[in-house]
């Protein structure tokens, strides 16, 4: 049975954002199921606010409209609260001239989204579907930003409950994230714990001699230890590049910092020809990037384990890449580095042993390094495969939505043009 869907999120492709990939993925295959999905999303990308992208279009056959003045770029948090209010309040407005609507799906970019999805949901009475990719106040809070008795963080706390009541399936992370979910509203009777899945469509392995990234980027005969995707606060590096500065004398060994952030800032001040600096590569040249590396390094901050889930794990062992983690020894990258000889750890502050693992990896032949990250191709096919998670995911929005009145045949013929 055919079902529209209307989806909010300030990111969506062909911005390179983790949490608009992944949307676009679930967006395409509901739209293969059958049914009408349209995304209310930013006219601007979401790290760089220079970039613009059409007003309509269709991606997949999923119908994007774009909404002006929702991104201004990360460098500044009330830029950013700006951005996400500004985001909200016309998505409300948006969303309720929607006549024909089943079910509202939103994230957790911006922050303030929920309301809109509350908001619309109310006034056209279907359910919510409520995808946690990261929970705020806690990130705030944790990263030390806003005060757990502030206003902004009783007003997160408070949209937060709002949102956890009122969706009808929320879907999280792990394990950690639910538990942080659940101490604030008890929602296990409609709680899903999935996580994100990689870009499959995009990522190959590609074997060093036979990638165009390590040739123009003049990587051939070096150990990469690579760093993809943003640089904040909730994934620090410091410890990694204190490392890398110590081992400036093994000119073999380098470290590429690969996208963008309000962190970056720390790599260029200390880039050479051993740290490098690059930013978000595209979609099409994903597979040549990862696989560019000999490491990926994946980063968790000490205090927000459950708060965010660094999702680069995903794609590095996708590309049958070795991990090095930096990050508590209780957290999900940990739980997947276990499950398997997959990689290193080395704790936040410990440069000595970030030096020593460095070194060790290092010296390491290319066929051992290729032999270590062998695993994480089967892992990926076993437990976190695209075809699986993202049909998983599609199924949780579906659910109840049969037992609801179908979209009235003057609904669906008078709807207005999607272009």
């Amino acid at each position: 049975m055919s079902r529209s869907f209307l989806m909010l999120s300030q990111v969506y492709v062909p911005d390179p954002a983790s949490v608009g990939q992944h949307l676009a993925d679930a967006a395409a295959e509901l739209v293969g199921r059958g049914h009408r999905v349209v995304v209310l999303t930013s006219d601007r990308g979401y790290d760089d606010p220079s970039v613009r992208y059409p007003a309509r279009q269709v991606i997949d056959g999923v119908e994007v409209r774009r909404i002006p003045w929702t991104s201004f770029g990360k460098r500044s948090m009330a830029l950013r609260l700006l951005a996400g209010v500004s985001f909200t309040l016309q998505a409300i407005a948006r969303g309720l001239a929607l006549g024909w609507l089943d079910a509202v799906v939103v994230s957790t970019t911006p922050p303030t989204a929920p309301l809109a999805a509350v908001a619309i949901a109310a006034w056209r009475r279907v359910p919510i579907k409520y995808w946690v990719m990261d929970l705020n106040p806690d990130q705030l809070i944790a990263l030390g930003i806003v005060r757990p008795s502030s206003l902004v963080a009783r007003a997160f706390d408070w949209l937060n409950r709002l949102i956890l009541r009122r969706a009808v399936d929320i879907v999280v992370l792990d394990r950690f994230m639910a538990a942080r979910v659940n101490r604030k509203v008890d929602t296990s009777a409609k709680l899903t714990i999935l996580p994100p899945w990689p870009h499959e469509d995009h990522l190959t392995q590609v074997e060093h001699r036979d990638n165009p990234f390590r040739a123009r980027h003049g990587l051939e005969g070096k150990v990469v230890v690579m760093y993809s995707g943003n640089h904040g606060p909730s994934n620090p590096i410091t410890t990694i590049l204190r490392a890398a500065e110590r081992l400036r004398d093994t000119p073999d060994l380098v470290f590429l910092f690969v996208g963008g952030g309000i962190s970056k800032d720390e790599v260029e001040a200390v880039a050479g020809p051993t740290i490098r600096s690059l930013p978000y590569q595209p979609l099409s040249g994903l597979s040549d990037s990862l696989s560019a590396a000999d490491v990926h390094l994946v980063t968790v901050g000490d205090g927000v384990v459950g708060i965010v889930h660094p999702s680069k794990i995903y794609g590095a062992l996708a590309v049958g890449r070795p991990i090095l983690l930096l990050g508590p020894d209780e957290c999900h990258v940990a739980e997947i580095l276990r499950s398997g000889d997959l990689g290193w750890r080395v704790s936040h502050g410990d440069v000595e042993g970030a030096v020593r693992v460095l070194r060790e990896i290092a010296r390491m032949t290319p066929a051992s390094l290729t032999s270590k990250g062998a695993g994480g191709r089967s892992l990926i096919a076993r437990r976190f495969s695209k075809t699986v998670l993202c049909g998983q995911f599609c199924d949780v929005l579906e659910r109840g939505l049969e037992t609801r009145p179908s979209a009235s045949i003057l609904e669906q013929t008078s709807r207005p043009s999607p272009s």
